[in-house]
């Protein structure tokens, strides 16, 4: 209860005793609660599914463990004696919850079935609650899928095929709300910290843990609201002292929006120091990034790269004044990083980092060539070098020490291979793709680019546009199988490292959906949703 007292200091002892006191309450009440949950299955899964979704799982991970491990034995029980009987809608949330829990489940062949042969279903008869939540669950559990699982990829898309149907037919419905939701945000692609408060808004009944559930969410939004508010003002007072803009007059001047990936994506209130530490790396790879794409000369790039792959601070005469800064603040911040990592967990990472920056700078480079001397590289070779070019590599390197779990002579490894870990990989291609998808009008930048869609169609002569970007959205789709695959299946990396790979996949749409006016209004929406108020607006988008 440290951090939430800490959260809360700026308000008086006895209100800051009061929240105490009643955050308290609420945590024995609900963890009694899942203790006591009796044999009421869908019950037992609707409190966990909720828990998760209000992001407060955390408190009761150990009482969640134990619930799943039951279903799962369920489950095995379905597997050898089905009697087909169990519904859809409890046999779709177990699998996904299952599945997101890393247990080793496959689709339930007869509950997929159950939608494909219900010719009620399908002739768009939909009435009854459970028919509407059973379809949900199926829609939201599709998204789990891996490569080679067409049974759910069959199911996923006729059970979305039936609430598109159905929506606009039953708008006065309040179900429809519910499945335009599910349609628009899935939840396995959307993002706890942004997603919490719509489902507390639509979270109803008059269980009296339903009621205690909704009040412990509410406290922790408040608590979460005030660690992320100071969060802000220490990543502002950093980026001003550090002073970067003040030579660097051309880069971007965004900390809040820099900010908002690891705030977004380390979701534990108590990771605030990680979270802090992540942002600086982040930061300095868009600024590196404006250095390549928008001003420096390619002779001056080429120097600027080689600097970093030797990482000498005192011989870099051949760089200009403004790359001199922008390497001094890149070793500082390493080193910074390196001590804390150092101290924290007894593994000083500092020739892993410095590669990642020489790996991104080098990816840079590759780029920054092909397109100033007008060569378009063939597809495959532009997203192999945009994996890197990305800034996935280098940020997750950096979060997997930082982090500090699981630290290991064969997961540091991983790191300093040059065949990067598959969740790694996967996570690093859905953002070069959707940031080349076509609707990323970045910050009114005029600098050298290109994009995968380009790619490809030099590849497919007469080929549109809107084939190009419909090939994009297919590959998008079977890079997550791979990362589901990769997340819920054994890894080698801790839960809080596969959540926040997770995480980032999830954001990116949301970090590269620019409009007409060089704004990300689905960023700034939700911002100003977690923290009640507009303040953010101007430093989302133009810093």
């Amino acid at each position: 209860m440290a951090f939430i007292l800490q959260a809360h200091s700026a308000s008086s002892k006895s209100q800051t005793a009061d929240l105490h006191v009643r955050h308290e309450e609420k945590l024995k009440e609900l963890k009694e609660t899942l203790a006591n949950s009796g044999e009421d299955q869908l019950q037992q899964l609707v409190m966990v599914d909720a828990m998760q979704r209000l992001g407060v799982a955390y408190y009761f991970q150990e009482e969640i463990d134990a619930i799943l491990e039951k279903q799962y034995t369920r489950s095995l029980a379905y597997n050898d004696n089905d009697d087909g009987n169990h519904q859809l809608l409890e046999a779709s949330l177990r699998f996904r919850l299952l599945r997101q829990q890393g247990f080793p489940v496959t689709p339930d062949a007869e509950a997929c079935n159950q939608i494909k042969n219900n010719e009620k279903l399908k002739s768009g008869l939909i009435a009854g609650d459970e028919d509407i939540k059973g379809l949900v669950e199926l829609c939201e559990a599709s998204h789990l899928g891996f490569h080679g699982e067409e049974t759910l990829d069959e199911a996923g898309k006729l059970s979305r095929q039936l609430l598109t149907a159905w929506v606009p037919n039953n708008l006065k419905d309040h179900r429809a709300a519910l499945a335009s939701h599910t349609l628009e945000h899935p939840y396995h692609k959307s993002l706890t910290r942004f997603m919490a408060k719509n489902f507390l808004n639509n979270f109803q009944g008059q269980e009296k843990w339903v009621c205690s559930l909704r009040e412990l969410a509410n406290l922790e939004f408040n608590m979460v609201e005030s660690i992320i508010r100071n969060e802000i003002l220490q990543v502002s007072r950093w980026w001003k002292e550090l002073g970067l803009t003040k030579e660097l007059k051309f880069v971007r001047d965004q900390p809040i929006k820099w900010y908002t990936w690891p705030m977004a994506s380390l979701v534990d209130p108590r990771l605030s120091d990680e979270r802090f530490e992540l942002t600086k790396a982040i930061s300095l790879v868009y600024i590196i990034d404006d250095i390549f794409d928008v001003h420096g000369t390619l002779d001056e790039l080429i120097h600027f790269t080689a600097a970093v792959a030797r990482w000498d601070t005192d011989t870099n005469d051949e760089l200009p004044n403004y790359m001199k800064t922008c390497f001094k603040a890149l070793n500082e911040i390493t080193n910074d990083i390196s001590e804390s990592v150092y101290e924290k967990h007894g593994w000083n990472p500092i020739e892993t980092l410095r590669e990642s920056w020489a790996r991104l700078c080098k990816a840079f480079l590759v780029e920054a060539e092909w397109f100033r001397r007008g060569q378009l590289p063939n597809s495959e070779d532009y997203l192999k070098n945009g994996i890197i070019s990305s800034g996935v590599p280098a940020v997750l390197t950096h979060a997997f020490f930082i982090l500090g779990q699981d630290m290991t002579k064969e997961t540091i490894d991983l790191f300093n291979n040059i065949n990067l870990p598959s969740i790694v990989s996967s996570t690093a291609t859905i953002l070069r793709l959707w940031d080349d998808f076509g609707s990323a009008m970045d910050e009114e930048q005029n600098g050298y680019d290109g994009s995968y869609v380009q790619c490809y169609m030099e590849e497919h002569p007469g080929s549109s546009v809107e084939e190009a970007q419909a090939y994009v959205i297919r590959k998008i789709s079977d890079e997550w199988k791979y990362l589901n695959q990769e997340c819920f299946s054994c890894n080698p990396f801790s839960e809080s490292f596969t959540q926040l790979a997770l995480n980032v996949s999830r954001m990116v749409p949301m970090m590269y959906d620019y409009n007409a006016h060089h704004r990300l209004p689905s960023l700034e929406e939700n911002m100003k949703s977690l923290l009640l108020d507009s303040f953010l607006s101007k430093g989302i988008t133009h810093g």
